[in-house]
């Protein structure tokens, strides 16, 4: 596998990510066999969002590795000062080994990766969350024996990030994806078309639809997200509103198949976007999802520095 960066899964085959998964899986059953394996390499970690998983997941997968974290917050650098993104992808690279970026503007971690000399990975933008859709696939392969194919997932709710990354990933691991959102929240319709031609490559089905239950019927893994997302708060008012009656709840969860499992890429609201029944029920793999992150960055992380 020869890939410079991981800016989305789309850009990656299917077999290239099932090699991921079982990498993945490899460091999660034996982790000190990895133990050096980016000894003396260091990660430049860029944050215009803060976050919990994002950052410590990276943090303590570059340790675990044998390598070092370093943060950097947009305050901390003189990328928030007006510097070119150019010129500090350029000095960057001179300095560390890898850079994770966690920013707004998807362009920004493009940038940084076409002027970069070493490994960036998208640690998530305004467009799209691939290390996180890549841990939900990873989590549901792990939980239904290593093969997902003819399995269907249901997203209910903002056709965001995580819509986004989740429809055009969900052909290269052999799955059906529905996406449920209200009309005015639907997912961008380019990255729609991304995952439609995809999907028509590999025999996979693509849902866009404003019914729950559409989405929901027959799914092995129905999965959520906060209606209001970093940098949204101000809308969070009208979200509630319109997104009033769009709680994944046990009376939703019915109509999934009997062994499928919740997700939710967290943080979460219990009582708006689903229920505390749900998220905290028997079906939801939350939790596995959250430590699946270490995982599979760690693989990610491997894959593009290992020298």
């Amino acid at each position: 596998m020869r890939h410079k960066d991981f800016i989305e899964v789309h850009d990656y085959t299917a077999d290239e990510i099932l090699e991921i998964f079982r990498l993945a899986s490899d460091m999660k059953k034996n982790r000190g066999k990895y133990a050096s394996a980016l000894a003396g390499q260091t990660l430049a970690m860029i944050f215009e969002k803060s976050s919990t998983r994002t950052r410590v997941s990276f943090e303590v997968g570059m340790y675990q590795l044998g390598g070092h974290a370093l943060f950097l917050s947009s305050r901390d650098i003189q990328i928030g000062r007006g510097e070119p993104i150019s010129d500090t992808a350029r000095v960057l690279s001179r300095f560390v080994d890898g850079i994770m970026a966690r920013t707004f503007a998807h362009k920004t971690v493009t940038d940084l990766a076409e002027h970069a000399s070493v490994p960036v990975i998208n640690g998530l933008t305004d467009l799209s969350h691939p290390c996180q859709s890549m841990t939900d696939y990873y989590t549901a392969w792990e939980l239904f024996g290593g093969d997902l194919r003819g399995r269907k997932l249901a997203y209910v709710g903002d056709g965001n990030n995580m819509a986004h990354s989740l429809l055009v990933a969900a052909p290269k691991v052999g799955m059906d994806v529905a996406v449920a959102a209200p009309a005015e929240y639907a997912p961008s319709p380019e990255v729609v078309a991304q995952a439609r031609e995809a999907a028509a490559a590999a025999g996979t089905q693509v849902l866009i639809t404003t019914s729950l239950e559409e989405a929901v019927r027959d799914a092995d893994v129905v999965e959520t997200d906060v209606w209001a997302s970093m940098g949204q708060e101000a809308e969070a008012e009208k979200r509630n509103r319109d997104f009033a009656g769009w709680m994944v709840d046990e009376r939703l969860m019915s109509l999934a198949k009997k062994e499928a499992i919740f997700m939710h890429c967290l943080p979460a609201h219990r009582g708006e976007e689903v229920s505390a029944a749900v998220i905290d029920g028997p079906r939801s793999v939350i939790y596995d999802e959250a430590e699946n992150r270490l995982h599979v960055q760690k693989a990610i992380l491997h894959t593009l520095m290992k020298k």
